[in-house]
Parts: C-alpha cells; structure tokens; sequence
C-alpha cells in the first residue's frame, strides 16, 4: 500500500476518533484521563502492529528511540490533551476543521526545514484554508456547550501536530527502527506525560479513583487512534510531508459527515461547517498535488 493510500486511510480512522471521543466525554468529561486512555488501547493497537511485523528488530537504537520519543512528547503527548480539550469545548466537527489546516502549517516547516518546494498552487491552497477559518470564526449557530477557547486549544494542538510530522518524516529516511516501532516509541512517551499530568494534576484524588469505569468509553477512540497512528507513520515512511499530511487532513471532512450522521443535532452540523470542511480539504489536496 502507497503512502498516498496509507494518508487516507489514517485521516479516516482519525475522524472516527474525533466522533468517538465527543460521545465519550458525554460520559467522562475529563479531557485529561481520557487521553491516557486513549493513548494507552492506541499503544497496544501500535504494539501488536509491531509485534506482527516481520521486520521489528531489536529496540537497540537508542538514538533513533529517543528522536521519536521526542516525537511523542509534542505529539500524541501535548497535543492529544489539548485536542480532547478543543472537542469538549467546541465539538468534534469544529474542533477536526480547525486541525485540518494542519496541511498548511506542515506545509510551510517542509519548505523551511526540509527544502521541499514552494508552489503556486501551495499560495491557493493556504487561501482556501483561510477562508475555511473565516466561515468557522463567523458562524452565526454554535451548539450551546460551545467555547470559543477550544478553537484555541485546537489550534495549537495542530502546530503541534504538524511539528511533529515534519520530525517523523525528516528522520525516517534514516532510520533503521521500523515504522510501527518509531510509532509505539512515539506514543509510549506520549503516554508517559499524559499520566503525569494526570496524576499532578489530580494528586489529592484517591489513585483509585483516577480511571473510573466510565473510562472503558474511550476504548473504541483508542482502537481508531492506534489504527490512525500505524498508518501515519508508514505513511510517513513512505511519502513527503505536502503529500502525506494534506490527505490525513481528510479527517476534517470525515468527522464533519460522522458527526452530522452520529451526533445529529448536538453538533448543529450546518452549512458554514460543511463548507468550511470541503474548503479545508481542497485547501490540503492542491498543497498536496503539486508539491
């Protein structure tokens, strides 16, 4: 399977993510717990990936480890907690368009850091992305648990995403660790710092009540971030940040369609939202066509 193939399929599995989380913080509304959670069935989705894999070798380099672990800290690490933040705050639909710009900011560290070209059509692609933001900003109906703050917190979740794309992709190209190791290392440290913000931030809680049994409603979004993350980073493996990063960012569109089909009317999925999903889109695939 190409990378173009591999992108696709994780910016689906990603918009399933984004709908299962917004139904799990109906039960559980701890953004932070939730993301260990989460973090956590994705690692052991990863793991078993890496297990399967006839090419996982022996964890012996600690240096490549550690580039990837570095990885995890920015993303799935910060990133993850402000994300489950923004889809609290704003929903799953508004808080996925806001992180599909992420082709543009991704876009933009390639040329500068990785000397990959810059393209007209990048400039249209930039504008579309903008505009996409504009129609979200401006949005006459919001639902009514709607915080502006979370666009925000979405918002740096994205550059923190696409910082961590463009690590993945500048060193993968010599690494010796597989794909679904680079990813367990990523996500294992990610999970690392998510517990112990969760832990700091909740020390004067009895640890047994840390992850109570509402917290099982997270698993289906860990199935489908581990699925999404073996497919980001094979992806990765294979393809070049303006390719692989602008059809991940289909999972703006993918989230907007599940949540107007799952969610219905709490999303208040109008036709500014799915616009600004289709612009976001179109946006990442001319940066992605003509790189």
């Amino acid at each position: 399977m190409d990378a173009v193939l591999l992108a696709l399929a994780s910016g689906f599995f990603f918009g399933a993510m984004t709908v299962a989380l917004r139904i799990a913080l109906r039960r559980h509304p701890a953004a932070d717990l939730g993301a260990v959670v989460t973090t956590a069935v994705g690692l052991v989705v990863v793991s078993f990936a890496a297990a399967l894999d006839p090419d996982t070798g022996e964890l012996a380099h600690f240096r490549e480890l550690a580039v990837f672990a570095l990885a995890g800290v920015l993303a799935p690490g910060l990133s993850q907690i402000l994300f489950m933040l923004a889809i609290r705050e704003v929903g799953s639909s508004r808080a996925s368009v806001v992180v599909g710009g992420a082709p543009l900011v991704g876009a933009t560290l390639a040329i500068l850091l990785l000397d990959e070209p810059l393209r007209g059509p990048l400039v249209l692609g930039a504008l579309l992305i903008v505009v996409a933001g504009v129609l979200l900003a401006r949005e006459p109906a919001r639902p009514e648990h709607f915080r502006a703050v979370g666009l925000v917190f979405a918002a740096v979740a994205t550059v923190l995403f696409s910082v961590r794309d463009v690590i993945v992709r500048w060193y993968s190209s010599e690494a010796a660790l597989g794909s679904f190791e680079a990813a367990a290392a990523s996500l294992a440290m990610g999970w690392l710092l998510m517990s112990a913000y969760a832990i700091l931030s909740r020390r004067e809680q009895p640890a047994r009540e840390l992850f109570r049994p509402a917290l099982a409603a997270f698993v289906p979004a860990g199935a489908f971030f581990g699925l999404s993350y073996v497919l980001l980073f094979e992806a990765y493996y294979r393809g070049e940040v303006t390719i692989v990063s602008p059809l991940v960012a289909t999972e703006s569109l993918w989230t907007v369609l599940l949540s107007a089909l799952i969610l219905r009317r709490s999303e208040l999925v109008g036709p500014r939202l799915v616009v600004g999903a289709a612009l976001v889109v179109a946006g990442g695939a001319l940066i992605g066509a003509y790189r």
